[in-house]
């Protein structure tokens, strides 16, 4: 139903001054606006109604004269539904239409167990980004790679995307994405051979999902366990926490709500834990705990190491988390870590503990002796070797993204032959080269001239290619906290998740009003 329509039936305006053209576009647009907002913060559309009662508030304080504009504005569940649709439905034909001038373009699968999710990173001649949610599918019955494929297909050919544009496809690295016969990965292959598309796919298994399984090389899981213990027995009971802060506050230590001794994180869980590991068998101690593993100085040291390497590892994970990011840029941070686990290694070794603080003060509570060093050395070499071997698509990518990094230093003998002789035109002009000093690696291959199309080509689909699926993951963590405020239909759940995912384009609103409007004065 119309705003327009609903407000003069829930208000009558008979009496009241005749509402202009303009006004009766403002409300309209002031109910698109809030109901974007909604769907932003994932709050449930009924709240529309409460911010209808919070502006009658302000209104009759502020400007009472404009009490019956404002009651115009209808913030109705059913009409803020509406709106949202619209919305989302404005977005996508955007993207519809920024699709037709896509040079190259990416995708980014991820599955749960009920939906898949897929974004496109779309590179114009321009050599603009374009970074939206394709499609929002619901699962049902099997998620083979067929089910997949043909979810992908259905996005693909629903906004009229030229498959001879696909250049990369990054997936959550599951056996039914990645197989290279009846996955995901194999089945778009063998569609783009089977429509002659000359280009070839470049594939990626999630580049966090990596980083995520390297830290699995070592073998440590024991130590995470038993202070999963200790703190799900803190935490079992209201009592406990209680008695555990209490006595905290009686040692005189401190234990601020935002760092309290929960699973916020594995790394601040297990920063915590460690600041407060006498803290921690004492109170169990007084429970009738028993704390030998917990006191253990050989086990303290594992602790501590864990502590500091996952503090590490989870910096890198926020780095590789930056949308802004482009796929060299989180490759470049994948090979700087591993350069640090090399150093790392060299001065476990040697004693020097500088970057290993949780070490450094556990190595000083017991002998050099008792430390193992060697041991974790050996560790940070395993995870190393595994970074190497995970990473190795990656690294056979690294002459193309070097391209576009720093193309004034790549190499042209290993360039590919079709672009040599423009990478050496580009490579001797002196003006460019100020350019890229200028506007730096991400900003310059718009300046890359129009003479040089192989270039330009070449930086569109590296500029396209997706280094993760952490969009994809957001989106589900979006769903989650969306859902369960209130029963949503498949397609305004999708519409409300169109609208908070969205980055590169937003809703034209005014459009949407004005074309509101023009209906309602047709009725």
């Amino acid at each position: 139903m119309d705003s327009w329509e609903e407000a003069c039936r829930s208000v009558d305006i008979k009496d009241e001054p005749e509402i202009t053209k303009a006004q009766r576009e403002a409300v309209v647009k002031a109910s698109f606006m809030v109901a974007a907002a909604l769907a932003k913060s994932g709050r449930p559309l009924t709240d529309g109604e409460f911010v209808k009662s919070c502006m009658m508030k302000v209104c009759d304080v502020v400007c009472p004269d404009k009490r019956q504009v404002f009651l115009n504005v209808n913030l109705s569940r059913d009409t803020v539904a509406g709106r949202v649709c619209d919305l989302a439905t404005n977005l996508q034909q955007q993207l519809v239409r920024k699709g037709r001038d896509f040079i190259a373009y990416s995708l980014a699968v991820d599955a749960s167990t009920a939906l898949m999710s897929v974004f496109i990173r779309g590179v114009d001649s321009s050599l603009c980004v374009t970074e939206e949610l394709l499609g929002l599918r619901s699962m049902h019955g099997t998620t083979t790679g067929k089910d997949l494929f043909e979810e992908v297909s259905r996005c693909v050919n629903d906004m009229r995307l030229p498959w001879d544009k696909l250049v990369g496809l990054t997936t959550d690295g599951a056996p039914e994405m990645c197989g290279e016969k009846s996955g995901l990965v194999g089945r778009m292959r063998e569609k783009m051979r089977e429509d002659n598309c000359t280009g070839e796919l470049t594939t990626y298994h999630c580049i966090i999902h990596q980083e995520a399984l390297c830290g699995k090389a070592l073998n440590m899981e024991h130590v995470m366990s038993t202070l999963t213990r200790a703190v799900n027995f803190i935490r079992a009971t209201g009592l406990n926490h209680h008695q555990f802060k209490s006595f905290l506050e009686e040692l005189g230590s401190d234990l601020p709500d935002h760092t309290q001794v929960r699973w916020l994180s594995q790394g601040k869980v297990l920063k915590r834990c460690f600041e407060l590991r006498e803290e921690i068998c004492r109170f169990m101690e007084s429970k009738g705990e028993d704390t030998t593993e917990l006191r253990d100085k050989e086990f303290l040291c594992e602790v501590a190491f864990l502590c500091d390497l996952t503090s590490h590892l989870n910096a890198l994970n926020l780095q590789l988390q930056d949308r802004g990011s482009v796929v060299t840029d989180m490759y470049a941070a994948v090979r700087a870590f591993k350069v640090k686990l090399r150093l790392w290694e060299t001065q476990m070794l040697q004693g020097k503990l500088s970057h290993f603080p949780c070490c450094q003060t556990m190595k000083e509570q017991v002998s050099t002796a008792v430390f193992p060093s060697a041991r974790f050395a050996e560790k940070l070499s395993i995870l190393g070797g595994d970074f190497t071997h995970r990473f190795a698509d990656f690294e056979a990518q690294k002459s193309r993204f070097e391209l576009l990094r720093n193309p004034f230093a790549a190499d042209v003998e290993s360039a590919p032959t079709n672009i040599q002789m423009e990478l050496i035109d580009l490579q001797c002009n002196d003006s460019l080269k100020a350019k890229y000093v200028s506007v730096g690696a991400a900003q310059f291959p718009r300046f890359i001239p129009d003479t040089m199309p192989q270039l330009r080509s070449q930086a569109a689909q590296m500029l396209s290619m997706f280094g993760s699926t952490h969009l994809c993951e957001q989106l589900f963590s979006m769903m989650k906290k969306t859902s369960h405020r209130t029963r949503l239909t498949d397609e305004l759940l999708h519409s409300i998740l169109r609208i908070s995912s969205a980055r590169s384009l937003t809703p034209n609103i005014d459009e949407l009003a004005s074309m509101r409007c023009q209906v309602s004065g047709s009725d």
